[in-house]
């Protein structure tokens, strides 16, 4: 299981994205213990960052992507 704080680091996004994700229910979360301290599986990440690269490979092949568009270095 891991944080959302290991969540952000994996992905390098800020925590509200990560949040949003979460709320969104585009990436499956559960709150665990009396303080509801938030939890992914590493399932469920791996699923989360396999659909991105799924939907951007769909972007690039219907033409969503403008050719010359290059990833930018982060």
């Amino acid at each position: 299981m891991l944080t959302l704080d290991q969540v952000e680091e994996v992905l390098n996004l800020g925590k509200p994205l990560v949040y949003a994700l979460v709320r969104s229910g585009e990436l499956r979360a559960a709150q665990f213990g009396g303080r509801g301290v938030w939890r992914v599986r590493q399932d469920d990440l791996s699923a989360f960052i396999d659909a991105a690269y799924e939907k951007t490979a769909e972007r690039i092949a219907s033409g969503q992507v403008p050719e010359g568009e290059s990833p930018a270095d982060d």
